[in-house]
């Protein structure tokens, strides 16, 4: 079973209220051969919702206790983003996934850049925080890009 972001399934979950929607992860959502998640909702945020970056760091430092993730307001968000990133990962275990293709850039979801905590819209390489769970936990994820290629 795969397991995919939602907004990549078409569903208007983004901070923006917006999707990311990619046909070929539709589908297999419409085939049931995927299920869509939005680790951002599964932690409480609604959609719209203001935007959030990793502050100090990656995902990885997020788990470590070593960065924050905040709001562009300045309000630290990060017990939001790791309780999604908990419940994200506990349901990829209950329906056995195999592999996991998340949204790219995001600070949850981002499997090898990320914004760079400025909110200037610079990537930097690094984890989202749910993204970051997920392959300590053994998962294979990847990003929408790498799914499109076939690389997985």
């Amino acid at each position: 079973m795969i397991l995919v972001s939602s907004c990549l399934a078409g569903l208007k979950v983004r901070y923006d209220g917006q999707h990311s929607l990619n046909d070929k992860i539709r589908k297999l959502v419409e085939e049931n051969k995927a299920i869509s998640i939005c680790p951002e909702l599964l932690g409480g945020f609604s959609t719209p919702r203001e935007p959030c970056e990793i502050i100090g760091g990656d995902g990885e430092d997020v788990l470590n206790g070593k960065a924050r993730v905040n709001e562009k307001s300045g309000r630290d968000v990060t017990d939001l983003y790791l309780k999604g990133a908990y419940t994200t990962l506990d349901k990829a275990i209950e329906m056995g996934a195999t592999i996991v293709v998340l949204k790219e850039n995001s600070p949850s979801c981002g499997s090898s850049m990320i914004y760079n905590g400025e909110f200037t819209g610079s990537r930097v390489q690094g984890n989202g925080v749910t993204s970051a769970l997920l392959k300590r936990n053994g998962l294979r994820v990847i990003s929408e890009e790498q799914f499109a290629k076939g690389e997985f």
